[in-house]
């Protein structure tokens, strides 16, 4: 589907609530369209429910805190690319389109072995004490 300029103008958000509006929004596409957004989501909110029943100390629920919403903020950029991608490439294929999906990809791999890193330290160790 193609809009013409002109045919839908864009402006700068005029208030705090249109601002808000549509980041929510933005989060609410990610979420419907990428399949991988509700596994990082789900596995996030795991990790909520593990660390109340778990109790964590401060410093744990900031660890985890930072590992869900790096994830979280790492999957947006990465669908965000993708779109710009597919919108300047007319979705064909082009090796540097290629290059920039599978780089931003990356830094979804790693935002999640980082999450998996933190939450494997802190988790863990709590698991195997529950064994003994």
């Amino acid at each position: 589907m193609h809009m013409d300029s002109k045919d839908k103008r864009i402006e700068k958000n005029k208030t705090l609530h249109a601002s808000f509006y549509h980041a929510f929004q933005g989060f609410v596409t990610v979420f419907k369209e990428e399949r991988n957004m509700k596994v990082h989501v789900l596995a996030g909110v795991c990790a909520v429910i593990a660390g109340l029943l778990f109790k964590l100390t401060a410093s744990e629920w900031l660890w985890i805190a930072l590992a869900i919403f790096v994830v979280i903020i790492i999957e947006v950029i990465n669908t965000s690319l993708e779109n710009m991608v597919d919108l300047a490439t007319g979705c064909t294929y082009h090796p540097l389109g290629k290059k920039v999906k599978d780089m931003a990809a990356t830094a979804v791999l790693i935002s999640a072995v980082f999450a998996l890193v933190v939450g494997g330290i802190i988790f863990l160790p709590k698991v195997m004490h529950l064994w003994k």
